[in-house]
């Protein structure tokens, strides 16, 4: 192992301590450290203790191959983001897919070209910082939105998300009937906008299409409808408009008014009248006893 403070840590898996020292000394020239596995278990072990930028991963290796390490690298929530390069022999197309479809980000076959390489890894370390910094930013917003595949498949969520799945059926419903219903939907090509209401044990839920974040990402909205509307409430209790109420449930959640305006599309001035009139409403003076007074209210 070789691990240098802010350069990007690839795992190398390859049961060839050749490759592996071939890998190792290339990518330590291009600037990047190194984590190495000689086999399948060992991989996700690292993996899981380290968690990488990005992961080369040899598809042919005994024991477990290739193809079912990713697939428990994609089954697990902490993991599932990594991009996965397979570096095979195997060139037939059936073994291409098989490498895409297990959750493989690129495909590379063998022997391997180095430079090629590197500018592959350098490109998807990229793409993937791009998609973190977009989900962080959807997490900072606290929005409920997941991605998955054209195959249904979860691909990553943002924290909220995680919160609605753990809470139904110990998430067997979401390995198994979800994937199979958005199949049929997105199928059937929704609109941006467009809903699916759908049913599982302990909660009934809205998914709402988005858009395409890429040719093979769906990004998708969720709705818990088991969860009582918070700006209703908010309408209801204090007679505010539905603004007023959104405004007022963000700062409840320790946003300041530039964050509230980000997140509604509107300035911090305006957030800044609505807050006026929500003061006024309340009978409060400041932002503290506003939140209070609506967390009192939401607990009961």
């Amino acid at each position: 192992m070789n691990v240098t403070k802010d350069s990007p840590l690839v795992l190398v898996v390859d049961d060839s301590p050749e490759t592996v020292g071939m890998l190792n000394d290339t990518l330590e020239r291009a600037g990047m450290s190194t984590l190495v596995a000689l086999e399948g278990d060992q991989a996700i072990r690292i993996a899981r203790r380290m968690n990488p930028d990005i992961i080369l991963l040899d598809a042919v290796m005994p024991e477990i191959d290739g193809f079912e390490v990713c697939r428990t690298l994609k089954a697990d929530r902490e993991l599932q983001a990594i991009p996965v390069i397979f570096m095979t022999g195997l060139k037939e197309s059936e073994n291409v897919l098989k490498g895409f479809e297990c959750g493989g980000t690129d495909y590379i076959t063998k022997p391997i070209v180095t430079n090629e390489l590197i500018a592959r890894i350098r490109v998807h370390l990229a793409n993937s910082r791009l998609t973190r910094s977009a989900q962080t930013a959807l997490d900072t917003a606290g929005q409920c939105v997941f991605a998955v595949n054209n195959r249904g498949q979860l691909l990553w969520t943002t924290p909220q998300v995680h919160k609605i799945f753990d809470a139904a059926d110990n998430n067997n419903w979401l390995k198994q009937e979800l994937e199979h219903e958005l199949v049929v939907w997105l199928q059937h090509n929704p609109n941006i906008g467009m809903g699916i209401d759908l049913e599982f044990p302990n909660r009934s839920i809205r998914l709402v299409y988005v858009g395409n974040s890429g040719p093979d990402e769906v990004l998708l909205r969720i709705i818990d409808k088991s969860k009582p509307n918070e700006i209703l409430m908010l309408c209801e209790n204090f007679n505010l408009t539905a603004r007023e109420s959104e405004v007022l449930r963000w700062l409840t959640h320790g946003k300041t008014n530039r964050d509230i305006g980000l997140i509604l599309g509107t300035s911090p001035r305006t957030v800044n009248k609505h807050l006026e009139q929500v003061y006024k409403k309340l009978e409060v003076d400041n932002r503290t006893a506003a939140a209070a007074k609506v967390l009192h209210s939401l607990e009961r």
